[in-house]
């Protein structure tokens, strides 16, 4: 970390800066209390604003949505401001003054906003000319211009070797007792619960079991009156914590390698943290229970709200634990609980909202966030399609990618997920492409799937499907690739299944079910259509000699849908899992996985015996793969635009 006496540097963790063509706005820039300063980890995108001025914030909606989102352990660093026709120096006080109100507007603590703070801008005439000013104590006429920005080359063993995940989940009962001829009266009195409960987590009463998840180490006890009763949780305080005390580090594995760092479940240092309410003193003497009874005095009635609190939080491992609960768990238990608070009130007795935390890592993100979901409300209705379409636009994430629906939440608790090419619980092999040599094509580019998919084949299940199924096996591999990127929860067809859907929608007659007629690329997209909802271009070649021609085309359909493809030709169909290609010279191979394998699931085998590997339209031999005097029909199922 630079020296106070040396020119400032901004260190640049997240990938890219979400910088939209033709659109003005403002990014809140993340970074850490436990990184070196001016270290930027991720941007958030300002999303509310005051009117239509999109450089105007509504501090208060947004405090609101990033105060749910952000884990302890990352704050508001600075702000970079995209306009046009730009004034740099203005314009960067005014990204580090709306970085100040952010700052603010997120802390109780009035001095939180001055600090070190960044300011960046962009001038949409050259969008690739980022401009970085940083502020001292926040005073906006000390602006110092940076020019050394240095990017991470390997930014995820940049933050966990440095940190680790603390993680806590509660459950919260609060009984609320109100007459029923004054129902308004409910919504104080659900306050005072929510705040009483708030205050149990500094109770000297409370104990804290620490422990580490997914590892062999004891556990530790925390006694309530060991734990900081300060509420407030600066920067500073974080950086300066008691080192004397146990650190994070004693949960720390001493076998992880970062060094290629595969998901959060897997690479970090992960510290689970539980909250027990001793309500017998060593000063007390044994004594049988007593229960108090108070009449009401008139008609009551009793309203029980749970939630589900469940909070990660990011801490340094040279952070002693007793202030990682008290700066870090502590705090994100209570505005949690204020988060779903504010949700449930206005509907308190109409309808007690299911709020339920859950924890995601999207792609080109380096930390977790948290999303509150309403869980009355399924996954395609169009309030929660609204809510992760608002999530998608504040973190960059594409719009026909289902990222942040709760089958992606990270699983933290869970045991850990089987890397080998088996999936848990499941007999079908998974991405069996990932091993296999490259193409040989020379100075070509490869353009491959886009996701993970189960390989299906004859002989699968205890079914002979030898000579007639390759095209329901293909089909099987490709809805097996929308379920698992979670586009829908179906579970894979069974031939009978295929042969039931298409009698259903009038395309074969009934005898056709049980029987073991061959369908094509027309008879897939109708059954993708029915059962998920996925469409499908179908592209038609006169010959197997033709095939070649067509890899830019399929070249784009990997880049841009990333989905497998079934060739259909003759008898014989295949799935492509991608081409590589020279658009030069014209020289092409084919990544072909083929559903014609009769053998046991050994990777091995199949890999050895080409069953799942590049192709090329004509081999060193003379050999052609696809055949000349066949034509060739090639179904592009096509990504869903959804959330």
């Amino acid at each position: 970390m630079a020296s106070e006496n040396q020119d400032p540097a901004i260190r640049i963790l997240c990938r890219r800066l979400q910088i939209i063509k033709n659109e003005s706005g403002i990014q809140w820039l993340i970074g850490s209390p436990f990184f070196p300063r001016y270290t930027v980890i991720s941007t958030f995108r300002c999303i509310h604003t005051t009117s239509s001025n999109p450089l105007s914030p509504d501090f208060s909606k947004e405090s609101d949505d990033i105060r749910t989102l952000l884990p302890k352990g990352f704050e508001v660093i600075g702000a970079l401001i995209v306009g046009k026709d730009c004034t740099f120096d203005k314009i960067a006080k005014e990204a580090i003054n709306a970085a100040c109100n952010m700052r603010k507007s997120l802390s109780s603590d009035a001095n939180l906003g001055n600090q070190e703070l960044i300011g960046a801008v962009v001038d949409l005439n050259n969008a690739k000319d980022v401009r970085f000013f940083v502020s001292k104590d926040g005073q906006l006429d000390s602006l110092e211009s940076v020019s050394s920005i240095v990017y991470e080359d390997n930014p995820e063993k940049f933050v966990w070797e440095r940190g680790c995940l603390l993680h806590c989940a509660l459950q919260v009962k609060l009984p609320l007792y109100y007459q029923p001829s004054k129902p308004n009266d409910v919504h104080e009195i659900y306050m005072r619960a929510a705040d009483a409960v708030a205050s149990k987590f500094r109770d000297p009463l409370v104990t804290c079991l620490i422990e580490a998840l997914n590892e062999t180490s004891g556990a530790i006890v925390l006694r309530g009156s060991e734990l900081s009763t300060d509420s407030s949780s600066s920067s500073s305080e974080l950086k300066g914590s008691d080192t004397k005390a146990l650190l994070c580090s004693h949960f720390s594995s001493r076998s992880k390698d970062i060094t290629s760092f595969s998901s959060i479940e897997e690479s970090a240092d992960k510290i689970q943290v539980s909250f027990l309410l001793n309500k017998s003193m060593n000063s007390v003497k044994p004594s049988a229970p007593i229960a108090e009874y108070y009449p009401a005095t008139q008609e009551t009635q009793l309203l029980v709200v749970g939630h589900k609190l469940e909070v990660l939080c990011y801490a340094s491992k040279d952070l002693s634990l007793a202030y990682g609960i008290s700066k870090l768990v502590i705090p994100a238990l209570v505005d949690q609980l204020h988060s779903m608070r504010k949700v449930s009130i206005p509907d308190l007795l109409k309808r007690h909202p299911e709020l339920h935390p859950y924890h995601f890592l999207p792609p080109g993100i380096l930390h977790p966030i948290t999303v509150l979901y309403e869980l009355s409300y399924g996954e395609t209705e169009l309030k929660q399609v609204e809510t992760r379409r608002s999530l998608h636009l504040r973190l960059g994430l594409p719009f026909d990618r289902p990222l942040l629906r709760i089958s992606n939440a990270i699983d933290i608790v869970g045991k850990k997920h089987s890397s080998n090419l088996v999936q848990k619980g499941s007999s079908f092999l998974k991405d069996v492409h990932l091993t296999i040599p490259s193409s040989g094509v020379s100075g070509g580019v490869a353009s491959l799937i886009q996701g993970s998919y189960q390989y299906y084949h004859y002989l699968h299940e205890g079914l002979d499907d030898s000579g007639w199924g390759c095209a329901y096996r293909s089909l099987q591999t490709i809805i097996s690739w929308f379920k698992l990127q979670n586009y829908t929860s179906i579970d894979v067809p069974s031939h009978r299944e295929i042969q039931q859907a298409l009698v259903e929608i009038g395309d074969k007659d009934p005898s056709f079910i049980g029987s073991r007629e061959w369908i094509g690329a027309i008879e897939l997209s109708f059954v993708l259509d029915k059962l998920i909802g996925a469409s499908c271009k179908i592209i038609n070649v006169r010959s197997g000699a033709e095939l070649p021609e067509k890899c830019r085309e399929l070249a784009l359909h990997f880049e841009n849908q990333g989905t497998p493809i079934m060739i259909g030709g003759g008898v014989l169909a295949y799935t492509l899992l991608g081409v590589d290609y020279n658009d030069a010279s014209g020289d092409c191979a084919f990544l072909i996985l083929d559903p014609h394998f009769t053998g046991s699931d050994d990777i091995k085998k199949i890999v050895n015996g080409g069953w799942c590997g590049w192709k090329k339209a004509v081999d060193s031999k003379g050999k052609h793969f696809f055949l000349h005097d066949k034509f060739y029909n090639l179904l592009l199922p096509q990504r869903p635009n959804m959330v």
